[in-house]
């Protein structure tokens, strides 16, 4: 991601997106893993990885990969970035680079929208270290007591809800700890002596007692103790006084080594608000997502007619979210409609399956909800939402304590001729509309009697506490999802063994259980090919001694988050392809509730082939993995155009969708 934000050819305001969310991910990577590892060094846990490092050595190994890269990220923002948009009329300076007008603006600004928001906390016998919140900007400075002689340590919060890039006018941008520093110098009638601009990181990971009676008392209990979890990481700005340094270390219980020391400005995840400007000139023209026939001008009844005719494979945000997720929710309406039931991982106020849900409450049908409390970093949306789809009528049922709910699944039930008959939608994202027009996902619409049974008994299971007997069709963890992958993955290997032609291909966000990938690497000495496209973890390594070429990996970015999961199992007389939710990680595999499901279309399948093909085409925003773990960006022959897979595919549906 940092090397696609130092590419010239894409737009300025992409580019600086880009640059911002690389500190948002490390925020997720520090207050996940890395304080799992610490968790385990203050457990004394000394059992080695998979890959044979202790906690402390892969902690160790961390910090000099992200000190790298934040060094390189200053490096472009500073130097790259910070000139383009200077070029395009859009500055970011100094305070003390700011004419007259600009200040008055900014002391206007100070008093009027900062300055009632400050609250300075000293240090002092009487006054303990004031609470940091995680992920917070901090000034800290240490001022004279002009009655002691004495210096004390004042700490001042950035207040949350107020732009970082504040506006000085005519596209003249200072940051706000910048203009506060200033300000209040200018209050106080005195200059600040050492000061530091500074964030911490706390653990931010959610631990329910499996002997929990109230999920959802449990998780907001959970909530409130995360506010004050242990610090995983402090970040300031180099060139800080090493008193304020060893002070912030003291007074948070941190050790050096947990110090992050970063040029200024701490903190890039702020450059969101620029790459909101309203510039579109400086931004990739917005995509608008097609319709696909089947959706297309149908009422409730017709849709379902054609779901009952044939399978629908939809993918976002290529194909519409609305009017394809959306319309099939939104057929509860129908009178015929007797249940709409529905798994939701990230609430979404906008989302056209909470509203359906919330209406068939109100029309006295079965409404049921399986919402997942534990859906990390949004814990609190979820549980006001629950509470809301509870006053509406509808059944919300938690997932167990120690069990993630991460399947999409929709599920209607509708009287046809004197029975019942159950459509379903099987999708390997997120209900949420938002989402749906940034991230990658297929979905599959279904009247297939095994499959919709399957997927009832996926819901009686988590909402009776009772583990399944068994599936039709789907494969479903935590109970038979890891059986069915190795199995499949073994059915290649013994093709492979007996000389047929076997090839594996995978799309996925994660790839490092460790019994899948021997697995995999099975498949590969025994002659199949292995073709892995991983947006994020991949611990599947090429080129291993003796396989040459037959295990590939590779990464694809681009405008929108790839975030479908795909396995494509192919012999030389049979092709078995799933598409879900689950990637291929223990915790997905063993300690959540996931669906994969089969396409049995041929057509279909050719469909997903296709989009394979494209990401395995792509020369423009892809990388592959070598057999030294370093990540190459993929080149085109000279004189060759790059090729991006998101735009073949977008316009693939354009092209679709013009035909009708």
């Amino acid at each position: 991601m940092l090397e696609l934000a130092g590419d010239a050819d894409l737009p300025v305001l992409e580019r600086v997106k880009l640059c911002g969310l690389v500190s948002r991910n490390l925020d997720e990577f520090f207050s996940i893993r890395i304080a799992a590892l610490l968790g385990s060094v203050r457990a004394r846990m000394l059992i080695p990885s998979p890959d044979g490092r202790l906690p402390m050595e892969t902690i160790a190994e961390c910090r000099d990969r992200v000190l790298a890269i934040q060094a390189a990220q200053a490096h472009l923002w500073l130097d790259d970035l910070k000139p383009a948009l200077a070029r395009e009329k859009i500055r970011i300076v100094s305070i003390e680079d700011c004419a007259r007008r600009e200040l008055t603006s900014l002391a206007r600004r100070f008093r009027r929208e900062i300055e009632p928001l400050l609250t300075p906390i000293a240090l002092g016998a009487a006054a303990p270290f004031p609470f940091i919140p995680s992920l917070a900007l901090n000034i800290g400075v240490i001022v004279p007591d002009p009655l002691t002689r004495d210096r004390r340590f004042v700490r001042v919060n950035v207040p949350a809800g107020v732009p970082r890039f504040v506006p000085a006018g005519r596209g003249t941008f200072v940051l706000v700890e910048e203009v506060i520093l200033e300000f209040l110098r200018a209050t106080a009638h005195e200059r600040p002596l050492p000061y530091a601009v500074f964030r911490i990181t706390r653990d931010a990971d959610l631990s329910i007692s499996r002997d929990t009676d109230d999920m959802l008392e449990a998780v907001e209990t959970q909530l409130l103790r995360r506010r004050f979890a242990n610090v995983v990481r402090l970040e300031v700005g180099a060139g800080t006084p090493v008193e304020l340094v060893t002070l912030l270390t003291r007074e948070l219980e941190i050790s050096p080594q947990q110090v992050y020391e970063v040029p200024p400005p701490v903190c890039l995840g702020s450059l969101h608000e620029l790459a909101e400007l309203d510039r579109p000139d400086l931004k990739e023209a917005p995509w608008r997502p097609v319709t696909r026939r089947p959706f297309a001008k149908r009422n409730a009844s017709a849709l379902l007619a054609q779901i009952r005719r044939r399978d629908i494979l939809v993918h976002h945000p290529y194909d519409s979210f609305d009017s394809s997720v959306g319309e099939f929710v939104a057929a509860a309406r129908d009178p015929k409609v007797a249940a709409l039931k529905a798994t939701v991982y990230r609430m979404d106020s906008a989302s056209p399956t909470l509203a359906s849900l919330v209406q068939a409450a109100e029309e006295d049908k079965q409404a049921v909800c399986l919402v997942e409390l534990k859906a990390r970093f949004d814990e609190r949306r979820n549980i006001d939402s629950s509470r809301t789809l509870e006053r509406a009528g509808v059944n919300v049922v938690f997932g167990a304590p120690d069990l993630k709910v991460h399947a999409k699944l929709a599920l209607l039930v509708r009287r046809e001729r004197g029975a019942m008959r159950r459509y379903a939608h099987i999708g390997t994202g997120n209900y949420h509309s938002s989402n749906a027009s940034n991230y990658e996902d297929l979905g599959l619409f279904t009247a297939d009697d095994e499959i919709a049974a399957d997927v009832a008994d996926v819901f009686n299971a988590v909402t009776s506490r009772t583990p399944p007997i068994g599936f039709r069709k789907l494969l479903v963890g935590p109970w038979y999802l890891r059986d069915g992958v190795v199995r499949e993955i073994g059915r290649i290997t013994a093709a492979a063994l007996a000389g047929t032609p076997a090839r594996i291909r995978i799309k996925v966000n994660s790839l490092v259980d460790p019994e899948i990938v021997d697995a995999l690497y099975d498949a590969a000495t025994a002659g199949a090919s292995v073709e892995v496209v991983a947006r994020g973890i991949c611990v599947l390594q090429p080129g291993r001694p003796a396989l040459g070429d037959r295990i590939t990996v590779r990464s694809v970015l681009g405008r929108f988050l790839e975030h479908s999961r795909i396995l494509w199992f192919e012999t030389d007389d049979e092709v078995s392809v799933w598409i879900g939710s689950a990637d291929l990680m223990p915790r997905n595999l063993d300690h959540r509730v996931e669906v994969l499901v089969p396409i049995e279309d041929a057509r279909m399948r050719a469909e997903i082939g296709r989009v394979l093909d494209a990401l395995g085409a792509d020369t423009r925003f892809a990388w592959t993995l070598d057999r030294h773990e370093r990540w190459k960006r993929v080149e085109p022959e000279p004189g060759v155009a790059r090729i991006s897979a998101q735009e073949t595919l977008m316009q693939r549906a354009v092209r679709r969708a013009k035909k009708g």
